[in-house]
Formats: C-alpha cells, structure tokens, sequence
C-alpha cells in the first residue's frame, strides 16, 4: 500500500481543495482540465468530458485500493480509466462511439518508448513534406465521407495535406501507428479544421485556407512523448503491477455480452457519466475525426453507430427501439413524455424532430434501466457506484430531473441511494434556470 500511495503522489499532486464532501463547482472550474491532471488526458479530450478531478475525488470517496475494478460503462476519451490507472487500479471501459474507443485505448498504452517514438514520427514527418511538395493533384475524402461532415468543416488544402500524411502514418504500420493516428486526431481538429466548440460544435466564420499539418501534427507528438517521459510509467514499480486496463467497444445498455470475459462479482466500483436526454448529438463532435481516420465511411455505418448509443436524442431514434418497454412501471417518466408530447401538439410542432421529444424520454430511461439491470451480476457486493448527470429541458422547456429519476429506477432496481451529490450548476439560457448536474452514488448489496 505504501508503494502504492508514492505511485499517486509522484503521479499527481492532488488539491485540497478539489476534494471538499459534496463541492459545487463553477462553471468557470468545474469542467477545467488543471495543469497537473494534463498528462495523457491531454492527448485527445471531448468537449463534454467530465473533469479528472472529480474522478480523483471519487476514487478516494469509494476507498479503492490496489487491485480493485474500476469500470465506466460509457468510458468516452477514457477520463476514468486514465485515472485508474494512475492509481494502480484495474480498469475497464466500454464505448460504443469508434472514435472515442480509439482515442481511451491509445491513451491507456504508456508502454511505448518516446525516444524511437518521436524519430519514427519524424521520419514519416519528412516523408509526408516530401510528397506534398511534389503532389499536384488536390487530394480529398469521397462524395459519401464528405456528406458525413459539417459543410466547411476543414478547407481543402488543409485536408490534402492531412490525407497525405495519413496515408503514410499508415503504411509505416509499427507500434506506434495508433499514437500517431490518434495525435493526427487531435492536431486536426485543433490546429487544422474550421471547427469550434462551445460546447455545441459548430464552424467558425474565418475559414482556415492552409495550415502547417505536418509541423502542427509533429508538435502534438511532441506532447505525448513529454508525457511518457515525465510520468515514470516504464518504472519497475508500474510494470510489476502488470495493470489490466481494457476498452471495449460495445452497447453499454446490453453489458452481458460486452463483459463476456469477466467473471460475475468482479468489479469493485463504476464511476461514468452516460449521455443526458437532450438534443445534442455527440457523434457529430467526432465526426470530421471519425471520418478521417476511417472509423466512418458512409451514412449505413453513421445509422449502425448510433444505433448502438443510448437513445439520448431525437437524431438516433429508430423505428424499431423498444427499450421503452423497460420503464412500463415508472409513471414520473411517462408523465414527462405525455407533457412534452402535449405542449408540442398546443403549440403545432410538426418537424420530425419535434415529433420525436417525447419518445427520447421514453428511450433514455428505458436504456438506462436496461444498462442498470445488466450490470448487476458483474457487481461486487458493496460495490459503489457514480454516475454523473444534469438535469435537461430541451424538449420544449419540459424540466427533466435526470438524477431524481435515475436515483428512482436504481432503486426499484435493488441498488441503494446514498446521496446525490451537488457538482455545478449550469445556467440554461433558453428557460433562464439553473439547472444541476449531479454524482448520483448507489452501493449494490446483491
């Protein structure tokens, strides 16, 4: 345990602060990535990620020790699992979005040595200036991927210098492909596109026409090797422990089959924030990076992805989604949805859409119900569980208490509530309320 405990605080100096019983932070902190949480979560991070700090908070909240399981069921870019890992815990992590698989995988493998790490990424850099000297022929992304994208997400120059340099990050194939993938991700997305979010993602108005893709991706490479080379991860100590941290990529509403290779009653503790019921689409956060790298090829394989998400807005609901029939009990959930249909009708909405409000409601918590059903053969008796979520009224104002609800059907479920804890508050502009995001904490008695 000692050895453990120097582990941590070589890893990570922790703020007090940070981790005062029940905080409720601010906007302007809550989400903040600070300085010394950067290592490895720096490398790709989604807009709506939750903060490492609040993780650290309950990782220490919990009491896990050295060898305990530590699984997030909707992992992300891999916030908790990257957590996990720095304080010797086994973790495992299950995504359904290609993209944000991909990008929690690579930031789990520190075992690569940065020296030949950057001269390999080198090597292809000078490659890469080489041939996009030398090309006369504009590259570009077929008429299929390009529908997949916001219109002007990337200018084209921009993007012919990305492909080209991609093309030979593939054809290198070593150990450090999915690095070097994964940093042409990021480099992309910040230095390259005409993309911005806030946190909706959206383009901007001053259109970048050329950017120095090959520099801007060496740069990024630049910062993960400063990171395996600050952190001791290829120390004795690390390699002893032989840390098992696995992402699978699966539908979390269905964690029997994603958990096939786990033995029921092993993991400790889930800490995770699922998707909330709103209108945000979170694959188009990812989409000019899913495309390019291949994750996503067409409109068939954008409809599959989706389809394996919770249904948490109106943009991936299906024909043929039932996971309603998992709420048939929860009256609150039922009323939320007559309301919201009920207000649309008064006030003649008629977009397909629009038509679709109240069915999300339905399909959220019915999939949430599911996701909570199928984990509890995996739990270890006393595990404890966090889940991060935010109250919501996107659908026509309609105040949906996401915690409050949550916290009821686990419940019904067997768990035990032990308190829903204050994280920040967010000021929604279009109601002008306040509304609460929240850890709701359940223990699973078995």
């Amino acid at each position: 345990m000692k050895e453990v405990t120097l582990l941590k605080q070589a890893y990570f100096p922790f703020v007090p602060e940070h981790r005062q019983k029940k905080r409720r932070y601010h906007n302007s902190d809550a989400n903040k990535l600070f300085a010394q949480d950067r290592a490895f979560h720096q490398w790709y991070r989604f807009v709506l990620s939750f903060p490492p700090h609040l993780v650290q908070e309950y990782i220490e909240k919990f009491q896990l020790r050295d060898g305990d399981v530590l699984l997030d069921p909707f992992c992300g870019t891999g916030t908790t699992l990257v957590e996990a890992k720095k304080f010797c815990l086994q973790s495992i992590g299950v995504e359904a979005n290609k993209m944000t698989h991909f990008a929690a995988t690579i930031k789990c493998h520190w075992t690569i040595d940065p020296d030949q790490f950057i001269a390999e990424s080198k090597k292809i850099a000078m490659l890469a200036e080489k041939k996009i000297r030398s090309c006369k022929k504009i590259q570009t992304l077929s008429d299929e991927q390009m529908e997949l994208l916001l219109e002007n997400s990337i200018s084209p120059m921009p993007l012919h210098k990305t492909l080209i340099l991609l093309e030979l990050i593939d054809a290198t194939q070593t150990q450090f492909t999915g690095h070097q993938r994964l940093a042409l991700a990021t480099s992309t997305v910040r230095y390259s596109s005409n993309l911005h979010f806030g946190p909706e993602v959206g383009v901007t108005r001053e259109k970048k026409q050329d950017s120095d893709v090959v520099t801007d991706w060496l740069t990024t490479i630049d910062m993960f090797v400063r990171d395996l080379r600050e952190i001791p991860i290829r120390d004795k100590t690390i390699q002893k422990k032989k840390l098992r941290t696995e992402v699978i990529w699966g539908d979390s509403r269905y964690l029997g089959d994603c958990l096939q290779n786990y033995e029921p009653h092993s993991i400790t503790a889930v800490f995770t924030s699922p998707p909330y019921p709103n209108e945000k689409d979170y694959t188009r956060t990812t989409r000019l990076e899913s495309v390019l790298l291949g994750f996503l090829r067409n409109k068939l394989e954008l409809r599959q992805m989706k389809q394996g998400l919770i249904r948490s807005n109106s943009r991936n609901i299906y024909k043929n989604d039932n996971d309603d029939h998992f709420i048939d009990s929860y009256s609150e959930v039922k009323k939320i949805a007559e309301t919201i249909e009920t207000k649309r009708i008064a006030m003649g909405k008629t977009s397909g859409f629009e038509k679709m409000y109240h069915k999300v409601v339905l399909q959220y918590f019915g999939g949430m119900t599911c996701h909570l059903q199928s984990l509890k053969p995996f739990l270890k008796k006393g595990a404890m569980l966090g889940y991060v979520v935010g109250d919501q009224a996107s659908f026509l104002q309609v105040y949906i208490p996401t915690g409050k609800i949550l916290a009821d059907i686990a419940v019904q479920l067997g768990y035990k509530l032990i308190a829903i804890d204050p994280f920040r508050t967010r000021f929604a502009t279009a109601t002008k309320m306040n509304m609460n995001e929240e850890v709701v904490v359940l223990q699973w008695n078995g």
